[in-house]
């Protein structure tokens, strides 16, 4: 069976590269064309985009790449025509998937979504959209079946939340960590450059307050080793790696996070965190109007109420960075009970195998 799978983000990276080792598993004969980064690649044979030309995060980013984005969306309904998968998945990044998704429907193709919009936040006209062009929904968080159903009369599939297999397997298979003469602190400042380029100058410059500590940044192998370095000059107490965000987790005392799939993930490996936001005043202002709810990150979001510190647009200074990263420090008992009681809700199924397994019945 020949499979087309879009992924536009580092997240979707990673669920892209389970998806397709599952289905290989199931299917050792099928093939790929992909849209994604090097794990998507490692796992699937190489990709046709890679996400250093597809990460572009907000309106104004957006506006100013629009050409680009443009071309992208014809390139790929060339190459699927081209292809002539038998599947077509589609991984989050809705901006470019949503239309594709509608344009490969209106032509006969099977079109499955994996991790749905987060239309309960904003943008929930497009529920209209993936009602009438995607034939199965999967989505990934306790709450967003019920919103489906209760708000828009919509049947989606909700089998677990990967990123929890994904660390369970981690730690049973390889329990990897760095090794430190000092406590790691690990900072997670997101996956596109926009965003690192926003928060990471203010993260580095509250590490001096902390000389104990050992600072290590989570870099993502679509962003050059260069462009860090640049914003990390000076800083002799950080050093950066490269796509070992759960063995970097699983070494850390405590963590400072991008908002993002990270702050689950980071929650999931019972690590504390600061979670820091910084966007565009054009983009947050746009945010500010649209989206609908009171979290920025999916802990607190999920749970209903803040447990994780969030810091947002100008509360991102390293000020306000020392303050919390000291209480975080000397008190985190609270947020590990917390976090507790998160992967009860969270539940613990094999959900990647079961969605492979119903994406080939389907």
């Amino acid at each position: 069976m020949k499979y087309y799978i879009i992924a536009g983000e580092a997240s979707g990276d990673l669920h892209g590269s389970k998806l397709i080792e599952e289905i290989k598993k199931s299917d050792p004969n099928s093939k790929f064309r992909l849209w994604g980064g090097e794990l998507m690649s490692k796992a699937g044979g190489g990709v046709v985009k890679s996400l250093d030309e597809l990460a572009f995060m907000g309106f104004y980013e957006i506006l100013i790449n629009f050409f680009t984005v443009i071309k992208n969306l014809s390139f790929c309904k060339k190459d699927i025509k081209s292809y002539n998968p038998d599947k077509i998945i589609f991984i989050d990044y809705p901006g470019h998937n949503l239309r594709i998704a509608k344009w490969a429907k209106q032509r006969g193709f099977k079109t499955y979504y994996y991790i749905s919009p987060q239309v309960w936040a904003w943008k929930e006209n497009r529920v209209g959209i993936l009602k009438k062009y995607v034939d199965e929904l999967y989505v990934i968080l306790p709450f967003e079946k019920e919103f489906f159903k209760t708000k828009h009369n919509y049947k989606v599939n909700y089998f677990g939340n990967p990123v929890l297999n994904n660390i369970d397997e981690f730690l049973n298979n390889k329990k990897l960590k760095f090794k430190s003469k000092k406590p790691i602190i690990s900072i997670l400042p997101g996956s596109r450059k926009q965003e690192v380029k926003k928060i990471l100058k203010d993260i580095l410059n509250a590490t001096n307050k902390f000389p104990d500590y050992k600072f290590i940044v989570a870099g993502v192998s679509h962003i050059e080793k260069k462009f860090y370095e640049r914003l990390m000059k000076g800083n002799k107490n950080t050093e950066v790696v490269f796509n070992k965000t759960y063995q970097l987790l699983n070494s850390s005392v405590c963590s400072i996070v991008a908002s993002g799939t990270a702050t689950l993930e980071t929650a999931l490996f019972n690590v504390p965190q600061i979670v820091c936001y910084r966007t565009s005043f054009f983009n947050y202002f746009i945010a500010k109007f649209f989206i609908k709810i009171k979290f920025i990150s999916l802990v607190n979001i999920i749970m209903g109420k803040e447990i994780v510190k969030e810091l947002v647009q100008n509360n991102v200074n390293t000020i306000k960075i020392e303050k919390e990263l000291d209480i975080l420090l000397n008190n985190s008992e609270k947020i590990k009970d917390d976090y507790k009681e998160l992967r009860k809700i969270m539940g613990n199924d094999n959900a990647t195998e079961k969605i492979i397994s119903h994406i080939r019945k389907n």
